[in-house]
């Protein structure tokens, strides 16, 4: 486990209708979820979730890599992500697994459903009573959603088709749209019947479930990554890859607002607080920001401070741009990890590898005997991590050119000397 916060007094959350940020993450925003009763949960790249009541989180550690998706369900909370696992909190118990990364998550009452990468959707009941895995279909899933009596499901993926599905038998029902494009996120609205869908060509479609009727709303910016829909359901929140974030009105079917809400990057998360006065995002930065629904775009954009991999890379030298592209997300060259997903690399020369403290290891590292220096930090960017550490839970990359290796060793050096 990695080492506690110490905090002298608890910050509470800021009220809402006002512009704040939530930060402590190590690494980029994946998912937002709100509680009824105020909380907020953010899924991150450095494999954790915070629980924030107050501005000084509850860290639910225990993934082995990023977290993408998570979920509130009563008196639970559920999340998943690229380590192929669903857990639920308190505890971090796996409840199910699937082989391929899990990047959507759906709560009815009945039941917690996953999006997986493999092709296969799981229904896994809150009961812990024996679970389902629908399809598989043709390529990966990537989001679903549950009507709001919990009978009926809704998923897509990359093979561009939204399909329905039977949660008492787990058959699919109907193909309900199949287009040429991925579709990324979907945002179900029982009862004014329809249901919206955000797709890789950068138009977020909304049809009405009796007659098939779409409406359809670009501003060609691609792909869709984020859909939230407010409580009184009267506003859609979008967020694409470009780092907008367009609102629309759900009974004028207008777009009422649209910003430039990241300052570089993508909009990954949206979700609108319990009262629906603010939205909340996430993306890139390590932090997620808030902004009242009544002044968007009137705050700071999000990455104020740009992190490290999106800095211009004629700015540095080749090796620091070797660590930027490769290394930077995961790592810190400080004596503090800073919540990254991957160990500090502070004094990593002459380290055996998967003995830093406070770092949770997989089992590969955890019983290595490589010692870190140039010639084995040089084969494990030469061959992969895949190859060279199978099992590894460090991203599969190469640096195929022998002088951009010999540059990243040599910037380390001077970079991670105590």
């Amino acid at each position: 486990m990695r080492g506690l916060v110490v905090a002298l007094a608890l910050i509470p959350l800021p009220a809402l209708a006002e512009f704040f940020t939530l930060k402590g993450h190590g690494g980029p925003i994946m998912g937002i979820a709100t509680a009824p009763d105020g909380r907020i949960a953010t899924a991150s790249f450095d494999n954790s979730v915070g629980l924030w009541s107050d501005q000084t989180p509850q860290w639910l550690e225990g993934h082995e890599a990023a977290v993408n998706s998570v979920a509130f369900n009563g008196t639970a909370i559920y999340s998943a992500g690229d380590d192929f696992t669903l857990r639920r909190w308190p505890g971090g118990a796996i409840v199910g697994k699937h082989k391929g990364k899990i990047v959507g998550l759906a709560a009815s009452k009945t039941h917690v459903a996953t999006a997986s990468w493999d092709g296969t959707i799981g229904l896994w009941p809150v009961d812990d009573s024996t679970p389902q895995m629908l399809g598989p279909i043709s390529s990966g899933v990537n989001t679903v959603a549950f009507s709001s009596d919990g009978t009926l499901l809704y998923s897509a993926g990359m093979d561009g088709a939204l399909r329905l599905w039977d949660v008492s038998t787990g058959q699919e029902m109907q193909r309900v749209v199949e287009h040429g494009f991925g579709i990324n996120e979907l945002v179900l609205n029982t009862q004014d019947n329809w249901i919206a869908y955000g797709a890789v060509d950068g138009v977020t479609r909304v049809r009405d479930l009796t007659t098939g009727e779409e409406r359809d709303f670009t501003l060609d910016r691609r792909p869709i990554l984020a859909l939230a829909l407010s409580p009184d359901r009267g506003l859609l929140a979008v967020g694409d890859g470009e780092g907008f974030i367009m609102v629309v009105d759900t009974e004028e079917w207008r777009i009422v607002q649209d910003f430039r809400a990241t300052l570089r990057g993508p909009v990954w998360a949206l979700a609108f607080s319990a009262d629906g006065q603010n939205i909340h995002a996430g993306g890139i930065d390590e932090a997620m920001y808030s902004w009242p629904v009544a002044a968007l775009g009137d705050h700071e954009q999000m990455a104020t401070a740009e992190p490290s991999f999106l800095k211009n890379p004629d700015e540095m030298s080749n090796g620091e741009r070797q660590f930027a592209r490769k290394c930077s997300i995961c790592h810190s060259l400080t004596p503090d990890g800073q919540r990254r997903a991957g160990p500090t690399l502070h004094g990593v020369f002459g380290r055996q590898a998967g003995t830093l403290p406070g770092y949770f290891y997989s089992d590969t590292l955890q019983d290595s005997d490589i010692i870190w220096n140039d010639e084995t930090i040089n084969a494990l960017f030469d061959e992969g991590p895949d190859h060279y550490i199978p099992g590894s839970k460090m991203p599969m990359q190469r640096i195929t050119q022998a002088q951009d290796r010999d540059d990243l060793v040599a910037f380390l050096r001077r970079s991670t000397s105590p």
